[in-house]
């Protein structure tokens, strides 16, 4: 799991959204959106869960796992049909 970079927040500006709903309440940055939040939380502050964090973490981990695994595998599906589909291509107009 990799901490976001590209975050907004809107502190300096001074603007409040909907954002401010999602804030971690230990280093005081805010996401998007609150499985953001609670991956956040479960990745950089741990020790400072409660237990029903910890349950929202591990859910939050799963779903995350099996949206990216969906991922990789529909883009290997694409990579494959592309591949094959140049190689006919190829075959069709160099032979």
């Amino acid at each position: 799991m990799t901490e976001t970079t590209h975050a907004t927040t809107d502190r300096e500006t001074g603007a409040t959204d909907a954002t401010d709903a999602h804030t971690c309440r230990v280093c005081g940055r805010a996401f998007p959106e609150s499985h953001l939040l609670v991956l956040h939380r479960g990745v950089r502050h741990p020790n400072r869960l409660t237990e029903t964090e910890r349950d929202e973490y591990r859910e939050a981990y799963r779903t995350e796992e099996r949206e990216i695994r969906s991922f990789r595998l529909r883009a290997l599906a694409v990579l494959v049909v592309l591949y094959f589909g140049f190689l006919f291509l190829y075959v069709g107009f160099a032979g």
